[in-house]
């Protein structure tokens, strides 16, 4: 089945009537860029770091837990974090086991998130692709379902949903801002909208992995480093995606460690909002200038995780 079809309108619909009950709907926040130091623009923040796990991921996970026969050994992913703790909140609410690979970059907050929901922990090697090789070798062993963090048809599906809330809370968009790992947040958010908002890509530097495909003309090896690692940096964007992105989504900006930090930071200061890296990258693109809107664009920033534990209580 072509993926077009795969991720039409009327299933992504579906999933997000099955997915409903367990999801939140994130809130919008508008806010005007002259508040944090740039030229008067409105601007939407569609907040959802606020979901369950902390993270868009959960959509995606609820898509696979409520659609496919989970066997009795349970669930498997390999995750940097956000797609480890959101499979394990969504089996723990349906009462399946799970097992989650993670690699050593991950960040603690995520792990103990992730420990919370009562999955088992394995550390799997340095970096997303090592702890994915990880799991696959224990799906064999065990038998138990894979649920891929980007690059499977419920992930995206569950992700699309995201793009049919936003155009809901905004129905006036014309341009949206999303940040870029292994592209099934983007690739399904695409696949909702289908060319009627401007979806522009966001990526750190030290992981384009979406920029180096697009100039490859296919899905290729990239680095896989920045501070946005954990959540930003698989080996390669997903193929699923790809055609996807070819058609609906614009070029990425790349931004730099410094300038997510200072997403970070002034998200923090200026609208008391908490997103780790990879959620403040698409912010970072409008922060920096890196990305600036002509007059009647009607922008919204997908700030999508806020699992850090940069902000403390002690």
């Amino acid at each position: 089945m072509p993926i077009e079809t795969a991720l039409s309108l009327e299933r992504i619909a579906e999933t997000e009537g099955l997915i409903r009950p367990y999801i939140r709907r994130t809130p919008v926040m508008r806010v005007d860029m002259q508040d944090f130091g740039g030229a008067p623009l409105k601007v939407d923040l569609k907040l959802e770091c606020l979901q369950h796990s902390g993270s868009f991921k959960a959509r995606g996970a609820f898509s696979h837990l409520l659609t496919r026969q989970v066997p009795a050994t349970g669930v498997v992913a390999a995750s940097g974090g956000n797609h480890g703790a959101a499979v394990a909140h969504a089996a723990s609410q349906l009462g399946v086991p799970a097992t989650i690979f993670v690699p050593s970059v991950s960040s603690p907050a995520k792990l103990e998130k992730i420990r919370a929901y009562g999955a088992n922990l394995v550390t799997g090697g340095e970096r997303y692709a090592d702890a994915l090789a990880a799991s696959e070798t224990h799906v064999r062993a065990s038998g138990a379902l894979a649920i891929h963090a980007y690059d499977q048809v419920e992930t995206l599906l569950g992700q699309g949903t995201l793009g049919k809330e936003i155009e809901e809370d905004v129905p006036d968009i014309t341009t949206l801002l999303v940040a870029v790992g292994g592209g099934g947040l983007i690739g399904g958010i695409a696949a909702w909208f289908r060319g009627r908002v401007k979806i522009v890509a966001v990526e750190s530097d030290g992981a384009p992995t979406l920029y180096e495909a697009f100039k490859a003309g296919k899905p290729v090896d990239a680095p896989a480093g920045g501070i946005a690692a954990d959540s930003l940096a698989p080996k390669r964007v997903g193929e699923l995606m790809f055609p996807l992105a070819q058609q609906f989504v614009q070029p990425p900006v790349l931004v730099t460690d410094d300038e997510i930090r200072a997403a970070q930071k002034t998200l923090w200061e200026g609208a008391r909002v908490v997103a780790e890296p990879g959620g403040a990258a698409a912010f970072a693109a409008m922060l920096s200038g890196k990305y600036v809107p002509a007059r009647d664009e009607r922008v919204c920033v997908l700030v999508c995780g806020a699992n850090t534990a940069a902000v403390r209580f002690d």
